[in-house]
């Protein structure tokens, strides 16, 4: 048996609701793809006795490019639309976003799997769709800050930071 992961087993969930108490919603159903980019910095120097360069990452930018279909019923997509059709920027563009690896179930915990949790910024860079075609929207989520590690309860919808 292959220990290779495949795309479906990483869940991604959105903080769609406006309040205090988070509303996670599955990025599944209409999403075509929503990759991970860690985008790694480095700061490079020659020294005087080398003749090649040496490198050390020194931060990360990272990103998650999105492609959905526009589908009205879907919690997600409806999310990062209206931050797109509304034009919201600042806070309003920011969401919650959590990134739950399930192949890497929590030991004790039923329905738990580790994962990340990312302050994003939405940015929606297209709202298209050619005659006949379903409307798509594009963009990327820029990470704002460090990521939290944690579990994710996929039944209850929880995010649990690790200790």
């Amino acid at each position: 048996m292959s220990d290779t992961v495949m795309r479906h087993q990483i869940a991604d969930y959105l903080n769609t609701s406006s309040s205090n108490t988070p509303s996670y919603a599955l990025m599944g159903v209409g999403f075509n793809t929503l990759d991970e980019n860690p985008n790694a910095q480095t700061d490079t120097k020659t020294y005087i006795h080398q003749k090649a360069q040496s490198s050390q990452i020194k931060n990360y930018q990272t990103q998650f490019p999105f492609d959905t279909d526009l589908i009205a019923s879907e919690e997600a997509v409806m999310a990062l639309y209206n931050i797109g059709r509304n034009q919201k920027t600042g806070a309003e563009a920011e969401l919650e976003y959590v990134r739950v690896e399930l192949f890497r179930p929590h030991e004790t915990l039923e329905n738990t799997f580790y994962g990340r949790k990312f302050k994003v910024a939405v940015a929606v860079t297209g709202i298209t769709g050619a005659g006949g075609e379903a409307m798509k929207v594009t963009g990327t989520l820029h990470g704002v800050g460090d990521p939290v590690y944690g579990t994710f309860d996929t039944t209850a919808k929880t995010f649990t930071e690790t200790a």
